[in-house]
């Protein structure tokens, strides 16, 4: 990727605060409520519960922005996919079994066409990611949301000695697994960017066969199937690349997470950076740039997790606190 953010441009290159979402903001509201009631998370990715002999895992999310897209093109037939894929891969990262879902729609008014396609996108994913629907709520509030919420909730288990141990070791291996495009994260700078001179009905530059409303919507890949070639080669931590993009890496450790082999970026990320002269650091600060999921894995193991997936080794762990990655050095 480029900057392409060019000091003469009459406009103004785009940031994800200035569009409405700041990351270190919502970090530090997120870390004052768990302050507030005294939670101490278990793992980065998942709180844990002691049941005996293993553990009850619990992960929550929702699709976010990616929802307005959606709505504008009126198709929810993979918003579903997204919704499930946030959380289960959230206990993946945490070395845990996703095992049953529950999700929560909100909505201002019924509409029968968008709650049939979201529950065939869930039953996609579910399928995908081998869960369970124990159940769920559609909360019709006029008065509290306007147009519709998607999110869920997604229960784990595992042994106490299969959990990850979550924290990277100098030395280790990074191997990367693609991503689908850009998922459920960035959306609200990725939405802005590609409206400011195209609709979402036009025809996608890099493949005119599909529209940028379809490309946008691509469902975000679901990685439980990396859960059992993570064990079997001893991965040691692992980061679900969303909010936050390649600053992720940092929830495996205070390191330096040197990636000097990444994984293409999709054309999606080159279409949302010109359209939107965004930086490249800005890019990846917010976007997966072509990689969904990272595992911090010994060397000597790593080319054994690579033949059991579609990853590479993309990098290593070094002395430090920073990911480097495309002549890029981030904190």
């Amino acid at each position: 990727m480029t900057d392409n953010a060019d000091e003469g441009s009459e406009t103004e290159g785009l940031t994800y605060a200035e569009t409405g979402v700041d990351i270190e903001a919502s970090e530090d509201a997120t870390a004052a409520l768990l302050e507030a009631f005294g939670s101490d998370l278990t793992t980065e990715y998942a709180g844990l519960l002691d049941i005996g002999d293993r553990y009850l895992a619990l992960a929550t999310d929702g699709v976010g922005t990616k929802l307005l897209v959606a709505e504008a093109v009126r198709d929810f037939s993979t918003i579903g996919i997204d919704c499930i894929a946030m959380n289960a891969n959230d206990l993946v990262a945490a070395g845990v079994e996703p095992v049953a879902f529950v999700d929560y729609l909100a909505i201002d008014e019924p509409d029968d066409d968008l709650t049939n396609e979201i529950g065939e996108g869930l039953a996609v994913g579910l399928e995908e990611a081998d869960l369970t629907l124990l159940g769920g709520e559609t909360a019709v509030m006029p008065e509290v949301v306007s147009g519709f919420d998607l999110a869920g909730t997604c229960a784990g288990l595992a042994d106490k000695d299969a959990i990850l141990e979550g924290e990277a070791r100098v030395g280790d291996a990074l191997v990367g697994v693609p991503s689908n495009g850009i998922h459920s994260n960035g959306l609200t700078l990725a939405r802005e960017a590609v409206t400011r001179d195209h609709e979402y009905a036009d025809p996608f530059p890099p493949n005119p066969d599909v529209t940028i409303g379809e490309e946008l919507l691509r469902p975000t890949r679901i990685y439980a199937d990396l859960l059992e070639p993570m064990r079997d080669h001893g991965a040691r931590a692992a980061a679900h690349v969303t909010g936050g993009g390649w600053t992720n890496l940092s929830r495996m450790g205070e390191h330096r997470y040197v990636i000097d082999d990444p994984l293409p970026a999709q054309p999606v990320f080159g279409f949302v950076q010109d359209e939107g002269e965004v930086s490249d650091e800005e890019m990846h600060r917010t976007f997966n740039m072509g990689t969904g999921f990272v595992v911090a894995v010994p060397e000597d193991r790593a080319d054994g997790l690579v033949d059991a997936t579609d990853g590479r080794v993309i990098g290593r762990v070094e002395d430090g606190d920073s990911v480097e990655i495309r002549g890029l050095s981030m904190s």
